[in-house]
């Protein structure tokens, strides 16, 4: 039985070959939307693929031999909370004993549109946080961090005071804004990207049904031949 990650590749080649296909807008847009959503899944079940096999590794350590003092390995950072005042946008991210560790070992580097955290050496391993294409830009000189009992708090100091921040990065925004009726993550991936094709299929004329039509006829074809790229 195939995977969920499989899959997804298979929905985002499936994406692909009707893109090549179409040539009405409606359609591009909705399915450009759909292969953005597909790629950030899949991106982000390889992340938790190897960090998972990452910290099996890591357990089948011999319980004799001892931690050394470097890190073993990065761990990336995906969870945190955030929210802002009139002139900070305020990044919370929870890290159990980051108190505990060295002052110097707690590193954020800030650009005008983006920030990176690192921790070294926290309970055998780093952890990072890397975040691009902030929604709105930064002053460099006034953002700075803070260390709290098991808490990394990053303020980014907005350049434009009293001017709301509805997304934290420019990509999330775009994503929202292009997003079709989610569907339910639990359920079989392909859903998603029927689920689209259904409405577009539904609400379009006829020449647009005719090229959904042709180009799904082909993706198909082309699929049972094997002729994909992913």
């Amino acid at each position: 039985m195939a995977s969920a990650l499989e899959e997804l590749q298979k929905d985002l080649e499936e994406v692909k070959v009707l893109l090549e296909k179409t040539s009405r807008k409606r359609v591009r847009d909705a399915l450009t939307a759909e292969k953005s959503k597909i790629e950030t899944e899949i991106k982000n079940k390889m992340q938790q693929k190897s960090q998972r096999k990452a910290e099996l590794l890591d357990n089948e350590k011999p319980a004799a031999v001892v931690a050394p003092i470097t890190t073993g390995y990065t761990v990336k950072i995906s969870n945190y909370g955030w929210d802002q005042s009139d002139k900070f946008v305020k990044i919370y991210i929870t890290l159990t004993g980051v108190h505990q560790v060295p002052t110097e070992n707690v590193q954020v580097h800030f650009t005008e549109r983006s920030f990176d955290l690192l921790v070294k050496n926290l309970n055998g391993k780093s952890y990072s946080m890397i975040v691009n294409n902030l929604l709105k830009p930064i002053s460099v000189e006034g953002s700075s961090k803070k260390v709290k009992t098991d808490t990394v708090l990053i303020l980014c100091r907005k350049k434009a005071e009293n001017t709301r921040w509805d997304y934290l990065t420019q990509v999330e925004k775009e994503c929202k804004e292009k997003e079709k009726p989610s569907y339910d993550t639990e359920t079989d991936p392909s859903e998603g990207l029927m689920n689209v094709l259904k409405k577009i299929y539904e609400d379009g004329d006829d020449d647009m049904k005719r090229t959904i039509n042709k180009a799904w006829v082909e993706s198909r074809e082309k699929q049972a031949k094997g002729d994909t790229e992913f």
